[in-house]
């Protein structure tokens, strides 16, 4: 089955993708709702093989709390009209919403030669490129996957890994309402601050700071073993 047909399964309208020539089909899907994107992320790894292009999602989310599958509702600090859905990936609690870039990485780690802490390595460092060309200075924490701007959380990672294969991936706020991180200990730590790209005057949209984070991703991504798909 293919990315699309797994996708219309779930109710979700995958867009043409354009092969990069790191062999990574990428896919600009704009502004959809969280669980057909998840569904149809959960699809896709299933019914792929080893002639399945690698894919990255570049989207947006309606408002949506999402807690992983080892994560504690507790974390919910208040009552909220926003939804929040249980699902696969690791991590606890976190949020999402428009303004908020969203990439969802499906690759074969095995035919890329990556283990998951290399992935997430590799995943932070593209965030931290990303924001050192608009003049932000970002670090990693030991222990605490995701990219923090003066101690305060800019980005959230959260991966799944089934069968060789990764889905879900990273969360970097761009100009939102963040409001709703106030009412989380987000990804489980209490007191944690979260800022956004916008307080440090960059005004570039959701998409074109898609763009420029898809460039570092690229750089950085290990060819495929063997070489790259046909297109």
């Amino acid at each position: 089955m293919s990315a699309a047909e797994c996708a219309a399964a779930q109710g979700l309208c995958l867009p043409h993708g354009q092969l990069s020539a790191s062999a990574l089909m990428v896919r600009r899907l704009g502004l959809v709702p969280y669980e057909p994107a998840w569904r149809a992320m959960q699809a896709f790894t299933a019914e792929r093989d080893d002639a399945t292009a690698d894919e990255l999602w570049l989207l947006e989310h309606p408002p949506v709390f999402t807690l992983g599958q080892a994560g504690k509702p507790e974390h919910l600090l208040a009552a909220t009209d926003i939804p929040m859905v249980k699902i696969d990936r690791g991590g606890q609690i976190t949020y999402h919403g428009p303004g908020q870039l969203v990439g969802y990485l499906m690759l074969d780690l095995q035919r890329r030669g990556l283990k998951v802490r290399e992935m997430v390595h590799l995943i932070e460092q593209a965030v931290i490129d990303c924001l050192a060309g608009y003049g932000v200075e970002a670090v990693r924490k030991d222990g605490a996957p995701g990219v923090y701007v003066d101690g305060a959380k800019i980005a959230a990672l959260g991966l799944r890994v089934r069968n060789g294969c990764s889905y879900h991936g990273l969360s970097l706020n761009v100009d939102m309402d963040l409001a709703p991180f106030t009412i989380i200990n987000p990804c489980g730590y209490s007191g944690l601050k979260t800022v956004q790209l916008c307080q440090f005057g960059v005004s570039d949209s959701v998409g074109q700071v898609g763009e420029n984070l898809l460039a570092q991703l690229e750089r950085l991504m290990p060819p495929l073993n063997g070489g790259n798909l046909a297109q």
